[in-house]
C-alpha cells in the first residue's frame, strides 16, 4: 500500500469524521463572516435591507456558478499536466484558463449588470427593496472577474497540492470583510453600500492571496500566446460547460424559492435570507463531508475493495445522522437567541423557529444526496450527480414549494423545499447502492479520479454569496 493510499486500511468512520471535521473548520469560518454580516445589516432596523440582501444573494449565487465551472477546468487541466510531469504545460494552462476566465467573466458581468432590474423583478422584488437590491448588485457584480481570479487561482493551488494556501486566501478574504464591513456600515454610515464594498474588498484580497503563492512557490504563469490559448480553449470549455450546467441547478431552484417567499412580503424574504446564512454554519460539517468521502470511496474503488466502498457509504450516512441530530438540538435550544440577534418578528420569527426545529432534521436527506454525489463522481458516474442535482432543484423544488405555499403559506415554502430533499435523498441512496453493485459486477477498471469534481461543492460553498 502506498503512503498516499491511507484509506485502504483503518476505521472508515474515523477517516470520515477526521476529514470532514478538519475540512469544515475553514468552511464554517467563512460562513460565520457572512452570518455576522447579516447581523450587522439587521442591526440597522430596516427590514427591506435584509430582504434586499436575500434577493441579491440568489443572483450572486447564479453569477458565481459561471466562475465555478472555469475554476474546476483550471484545476483539472493543471493537475493533468502536473501528473504528466510537464510543469511548463501546467503554467501555460493556468495562464490560459485565467485569461479565458477573466474575459468570459467580464462579458458575463456586463450582461448581468445591464439586466439587474429585470433579474431582481423576476425574483419578486418590488419598490424600495428592489432598488436596494439593484444598488447592492451594481457594486458587487463588476468585480466578477476579480472573483474568477480568486476562484481559479485557488483551484490551481489545489492542483499543486497546496490546499492550505488556497484555504488561507479564502479565510483572509472573509476576515477582511468582517473587519471592514462594520466600519463602512456604521462608522461611515454607508449601510448597504458599505456591506457591498466589504464584499468587493474581500474578493480583491482572495484574488491577490491566491495569485501570490502561484508565483512564489509554484513557478508562476507563462506569457499567454494566441496559438496556445485557442488550443487550451477547447478543453477548458469541455470541462467548464458541464460543470456550469450542474452548478446552475442550485441557484435556479433557489430563485424559485425566493420568488415564492416574496409573495409573503419583506419579512418572509428577510427570514429566508437569515436561514440561508445560518444553514452552512449549522451544517458546515455535512457540506465538507462531500469532499471528505470522495477520496475514501475513490481509493477503495481503485483497490477493488467493494465491501469497504459500501462500508464507507454507510459510515458516511451514520456520521451525517449524528451531526444533524446534534446540530438540530443546539439550534432548538438557541432559537430564541438567534431570532433576537436579527430582531426577527412576525413571519421572520416563525421561519427561524421552524428551521431551528423539525426542518433542521430534514437536512439529513440533503446529506444523503451529498454523499451519493461523491460516490457517483468517484465511481465513474458523474452524470448521475448532474441529473440528481437538477432533479432536486426542479422537480424536487418547484411543484412542492408551490403546494407547500398553498397549504401553509410562507412556512410551506420551506416545508416544500425540504420535502423535495427527502425524496431525492432517498432516491440517491437507492441509486448509489445499485451503482456499486453494477460497477462490481461489470468488473470496470477505475479510470482515474474525476478531477476536481468533488471540490465543486466546496468551491460553490466558499464563493456562493461573495
Amino acid at each position: 500500500m502506498s503512503d498516499q493510499a491511507v484509506f485502504l486500511k483503518g476505521n472508515l468512520f474515523r477517516h470520515i469524521s477526521v476529514m470532514s471535521l478538519t475540512a469544515s473548520v475553514g468552511l464554517m469560518a467563512v460562513f460565520a463572516v457572512d452570518f455576522v454580516d447579516m447581523i450587522f445589516i439587521s442591526m440597522l432596523g430596516k427590514e427591506e435591507l435584509a430582504a434586499a440582501v436575500g434577493y441579491a444573494g440568489a443572483i450572486l449565487f447564479f453569477t458565481t456558478s459561471f466562475n465555478i465551472g472555469i475554476a474546476i477546468a483550471a484545476g483539472a487541466l493543471v493537475a493533468q499536466a502536473l501528473g504528466a510531469g510537464d510543469e511548463e504545460l501546467a503554467r501555460q494552462r493556468a495562464s490560459n484558463a485565467l485569461v479565458a476566465g477573466v474575459v468570459f467573466a467580464a462579458l458575463f458581468a456586463v450582461l448581468v449588470w445591464q439586466n439587474l432590474g429585470v433579474l431582481v423583478g423576476l425574483l419578486g422584488a418590488t419598490g424600495e427593496t428592489a432598488d436596494l437590491a439593484v444598488h447592492y448588485l451594481q457594486i458587487i457584480v463588476p468585480s466578477l472577474p476579480v472573483l474568477l481570479i480568486g476562484m481559479a487561482g485557488g483551484a490551481i493551488l489545489r492542483a499543486h497540492g497546496d490546499a492550505r494556501r488556497a484555504m488561507t486566501a479564502t479565510v483572509a478574504g472573509g476576515l477582511v470583510n468582517a473587519a471592514v464591513a462594520p466600519i463602512l456600515i456604521f462608522t461611515f454610515g454607508l449601510e448597504l453600500t458599505g456591506a457591498a464594498l466589504g464584499s468587493v474588498l474581500a474578493r480583491i484580497t482572495i484574488a491577490g492571496l491566491a495569485l501570490v503563492p502561484i508565483f512564489q512557490h509554484h513557478g508562476g504563469l507563462s506569457t499567454p500566446r494566441m496559438s496556445g490559448f485557442f488550443k487550451d480553449l477547447s478543453p477548458i470549455l469541455a470541462i467548464s460547460l458541464p460543470a456550469i450546467l450542474t452548478q446552475l441547478a442550485t441557484p435556479i431552484g433557489q430563485a424559485w424559492v425566493t420568488r415564492s417567499m416574496a409573495e409573503y412580503g419583506e419579512e418572509a424574504v428577510a427570514g429566508m435570507a437569515i436561514i440561508g446564512r445560518l444553514t452552512p454554519i449549522a451544517f458546515g460539517t455535512i457540506f465538507a463531508l462531500s469532499g471528505a468521502v470522495g477520496p475514501i470511496i475513490g481509493q477503495n474503488y481503485g483497490a477493488r475493495d467493494f465491501n469497504r466502498v459500501r462500508r464507507a457509504l454507510y459510515d458516511a450516512l451514520l456520521f451525517t445522522g449524528i451531526v444533524v441530530v446534534v446540530a438540530t438540538v443546539i439550534l432548538f435550544f438557541l432559537r430564541g437567541h438567534i431570532a433576537a440577534l436579527f430582531n426577527a418578528e412576525g413571519v421572520s420569527l416563525s421561519l427561524i423557529f421552524l428551521f431551528c426545529g423539525p426542518l433542521a432534521l430534514a437536512f439529513f436527506f440533503n446529506g444523503m444526496l451529498f454523499v451519493s454525489n461523491a460516490c457517483f463522481n468517484n465511481l465513474g458516474r458523474p452524470f448521475y450527480s448532474t441529473w440528481l442535482n437538477w432533479g432536486r432543484h426542479t422537480l424536487g423544488t418547484i411543484p412542492l414549494v408551490w403546494l407547500g405555499s398553498i397549504l401553509f403559506g410562507a412556512p410551506g415554502v420551506l416545508i416544500g423545499q425540504a420535502a423535495g430533499g427527502v425524496f431525492f435523498g432517498v432516491l440517491s441512496i437507492v441509486l448509489v447502492r445499485r451503482t456499486i453493485d453494477a460497477v462490481e459486477a461489470q468488473g470496470e477498471t477505475p479510470k482515474g479520479p474525476r478531477l476536481f469534481q468533488r471540490q465543486a461543492r466546496q468551491i460553490a460553498l466558499f464563493f456562493g454569496r461573495r
